[in-house]
C-alpha cells in the first residue's frame, strides 16, 4: 500500500485576509474542546477503513493552526501515531502566523511533537503587510523566524510576490533579509486575484493593479537567483529548499501519493486494493465548521460519498501535479498509479513542439518540465494534457 500523508484542517483565523480564498472562518470564540473531539473522532473513522497504513507525514493547515491549543495538537499527533504506523522520520508540520501570541506557543507545539513549522511571513515590508491585511508587523515576523529557528529542527516560511508596485531591487533586498534569518525552505506565491475575495472587488474597480506578466516573471527569476545564494534550489515551481529540507508532506501531493484530509473542507486522495487494481477515490469534508462538527458528532465523519477517480482523471491530475516538480514524473510510477503509459496520456503533437521549444525534456524514465517550461506551465498543460 502507498504510504499515507495526513492533513488536518483548522478552519479558524483572527481575520480574513483580503486575498485569501481558503476555507477559513473568523469566530469571536472557538470551542477548542468540541473541535478537538470532532477531529479525533473523524481521524478514528478514517483510520478504521484505511487500516494500519504507514504514515509519512502530518500537516496542520488552515485557517490558522497556530490558534490551536498545544494540547489539541498533541492529542491529534498521539492519536495518529496510535492509529497508523509512523515512519521513523515522521515529518510533522504546523502552519503558523508570526503574531507575538502565536509565536509564544512555539515551545508548546514542539513539546507536542511538531518538528517542522511553516511561518506565513508573506512580506517584510510594512506597507505591503497592511495592503495584504496581515495581522502582524515586520518586526514580529523577524522575531517569529528567530524563535522558530531556535525551537524547531526544520523551518519554512511563505512570501508573496508580484505585489502592486513591487520592484525587482526591493524584492531582492526583502528576500535576502528573510533568507538570512531562515534559509532552509521557502514557499513563494504570486499574488493573484481569486473569485469571491475582497481583492476581487478592489481589482475590478481598479484600486489594485498587479504587475504585468513580464514583471512577474522577472521577480520569479530573481527569486531563484537569491535563493541559490543561500544554498536553496527550486524543487517545485513555488518551493525552494536546501538538500534534505524539502517538504515531505507536499511531495506526497506532487508525486500523486495517498493523503487523507481531516477537518472542515479537507480533501483527500486514497487508494484501496481491488481485484482489478487499486481503486482511487477522492474525499471531501463539509466546508462549514459547525455543520461539519454536527455531522461528525452524529455519524463519525463530515464527508459526503467518495468519488471514484477514473483512469483518465488520474493521468490528468498526475501530469498537472508532477510537472511542477524539478525532477518531473517517473514513467514507471505514472503507469503504476494511473494505469496508462505516459505516452498515451499526452498529446503527441504538443509534446513534440514543447520538446523542440525547450519547455519539456523526455528521457527513458521520466518527463520533465524545464525552467522555461515551468514559467509557462499553465498554458503548456492546457495544450499537453489530453
Amino acid at each position: 500500500m502507498e504510504p499515507l500523508a495526513l492533513y488536518i484542517h483548522w478552519p479558524f483565523c483572527l481575520a480574513k485576509c483580503p486575498y485569501c480564498d481558503f476555507n477559513s472562518h473568523v469566530r469571536a470564540e472557538v470551542p477548542q474542546a468540541r473541535f478537538r473531539a470532532a477531529l479525533i473522532r473523524e481521524l478514528e473513522w478514517e483510520a478504521a477503513r484505511l487500516g494500519r497504513r504507514s504514515l509519512r507525514s502530518i500537516f496542520f493547515g488552515g485557517g490558522t493552526p497556530s490558534l490551536m491549543e498545544p494540547e489539541t495538537v498533541g492529542a491529534l499527533i498521539a492519536e495518529a501515531r496510535r492509529l497508523f504506523v509512523p515512519a521513523d522520520d515522521l515529518e510533522i508540520t504546523l502552519e503558523a502566523n508570526p503574531t507575538s501570541i502565536e509565536a509564544g506557543r512555539f515551545g508548546g507545539y514542539r513539546d507536542a511533537g511538531v518538528n517542522r513549522v511553516s511561518i506565513g511571513v508573506q512580506s517584510l515590508d510594512e506597507e505591503a503587510l497592511r495592503m495584504l491585511g496581515r495581522q502582524h508587523s515586520a518586526p514580529q515576523a523577524i522575531a517569529a523566524l528567530e524563535i522558530g529557528r531556535r525551537i524547531f529542527p526544520r523551518l519554512s516560511f511563505d512570501l508573496i510576490y508580484a505585489r502592486p508596485g513591487q520592484t525587482e531591487a526591493a524584492w531582492r533586498a526583502e528576500l535576502r533579509r528573510a533568507l538570512d534569518l531562515a534559509a532552509d525552505h521557502l514557499s513563494l506565491y504570486q499574488l493573484t486575484i481569486e473569485p469571491g475575495t475582497a481583492f476581487e472587488a478592489l481589482h475590478r474597480r481598479g484600486d489594485i493593479v498587479l504587475p504585468d506578466e513580464d514583471t512577474a516573471a522577472i521577480l520569479y527569476e530573481a527569486t531563484a537567483e537569491e535563493a541559490g545564494r543561500f544554498g536553496l534550489a527550486p524543487y517545485e515551481i513555488s518551493n525552494y529548499a536546501k538538500p534534505g529540507s524539502e517538504s515531505r508532506h507536499n511531495l506526497a501531493y506532487w508525486q500523486y501519493g495517498d493523503y487523507a484530509g481531516i477537518g472542515p473542507g479537507a480533501h483527500g486522495r486514497l487508494s484501496f486494493p481491488a481485484a482489478s487494481g487499486d481503486r482511487l477515490v477522492a474525499t471531501r469534508r463539509h466546508r462549514a465548521p459547525e455543520i461539519w462538527a454536527e455531522r461528525v458528532e452524529a455519524s463519525g465523519h463530515g464527508s459526503g460519498a467518495d468519488v471514484e477517480v477514473t483512469t483518465e482523471e488520474r493521468a490528468r491530475e498526475m501530469l498537472l501535479m508532477g510537472l511542477r516538480l524539478t525532477a518531473g514524473i517517473p514513467a514507471r510510477r505514472f503507469e503504476t498509479r494511473t494505469g496508462l503509459a505516459l505516452a498515451d496520456a499526452v498529446d503527441p503533437r504538443t509534446l513534440a513542439m514543447a520538446i523542440e521549444a525547450g519547455y519539456l525534456v523526455i528521457t527513458d524514465d521520466r518527463l520533465i518540465a524545464t525552467a522555461e517550461g515551468r514559467l509557462r506551465l499553465d498554458a503548456l498543460l492546457g495544450a499537453l494534457v489530453r
